[in-house]
C-alpha cells in the first residue's frame, strides 16, 4: 500500500514507518522538520504543513491508500495541529478519496471525566481537550474508515509485544509496542470504526487485533 503519514518525525512516527517497511509497504512521510525522518528504502520524506488549507493538503495525500495522522506539537501547537490540523486532514484525506485514515489519539481523550482521576491524565488536560475535538470529529462527521488507537502513557523501553486492550485505568505502554498496534491495524477490516484504548499486558498484540 502506498502510506502517508503526518508527523513523520515523531518517536511513534519512526517506529511505525520501520513496522510498515519491514511488511512492504511505501511510505510518504510528512513534517515541518523533513530531515529529521527516519531515513530507509521505501521512505519517502516531505515537508508538511498543517497550517496548510485543507486543498493543498488533500493535494498530498491523492493517490494514497491510507493516511496516519501521528503528528503533534507537545502542547506547543495544540489548536492548529493537534486539533484543527487533524480534522483538516481528515477532511482533505476524504477530499482525496482515501478511505482508510489511523489516528494517534491518548487514551480516555473521549471521556473527559476521567481526566481528573487519573494522575497520567490530569497534566495533559489541554492536549486532552484538542485530541477529545479530533477524535469526536473523526467519529461523527467523517465517512472515512477509521481507526483510532489510544494508548496510554508513552515510554521509550524495549517492545513486550504485548498489551491490554479497554483497560480501566491508564498505564504505560513502550513505543515500540503502540508502534506494531498502529501498523497492525492498517489492514485489519475488524479495526475499522473502532477506538482501541491500550497499556501494556499479557496479550500478544497479533492476538489482540484479532479480537477486536
Amino acid at each position: 500500500m502506498k502510506v502517508f503519514i503526518a508527523g513523520g518525525s515523531g518517536r511513534v512516527a519512526a517506529a511505525v514507518i520501520e513496522n510498515l517497511v519491514k511488511e512492504g509497504h511505501e511510505v510518504y512521510a510528512g513534517s515541518r522538520h523533513k530531515d529529521s525522518i527516519v531515513k530507509l528504502p521505501g521512505v519517502t520524506a516531505f515537508t508538511l504543513d498543517l497550517h496548510e488549507s485543507v486543498s493543498d493538503l488533500a493535494s498530498q495525500v491523492k493517490g494514497m491508500d491510507a493516511v496516519y495522522f501521528l503528528a503533534g506539537s507537545r502542547g506547543k501547537d495544540l489548536l492548529q495541529t493537534d486539533a484543527f490540523g487533524a480534522v483538516k486532514l481528515m477532511q482533505a484525506s476524504e477530499k482525496a478519496g482515501v478511505k482508510r485514515y489511523i489516528q494517534l489519539s491518548s487514551i480516555f481523550a473521549t471521556e473527559p471525566d476521567k481526566w481528573q482521576e487519573e494522575p497520567s491524565l490530569s497534566g495533559i488536560i489541554d492536549y486532552d481537550i484538542a485530541k477529545f475535538f479530533s477524535d469526536e470529529w473523526l467519529i461523527n462527521n467523517t465517512n472515512l474508515d477509521y481507526t483510532i488507537v489510544a494508548p496510554g502513557v508513552l515510554e521509550e523501553k524495549p517492545a513486550t509485544d504485548k498489551i491490554q486492550l479497554n483497560p480501566e485505568h491508564s498505564g504505560p505502554n513502550p513505543i515500540p509496542d503502540v508502534a506494531a498496534v498502529l501498523a497492525g491495524v492498517l489492514d485489519k477490516k475488524n479495526t475499522y470504526k473502532k477506538l482501541i484504548k491500550m497499556i501494556g499486558g499479557d496479550t500478544p498484540i497479533d492476538d489482540a487485533i484479532a479480537e477486536i
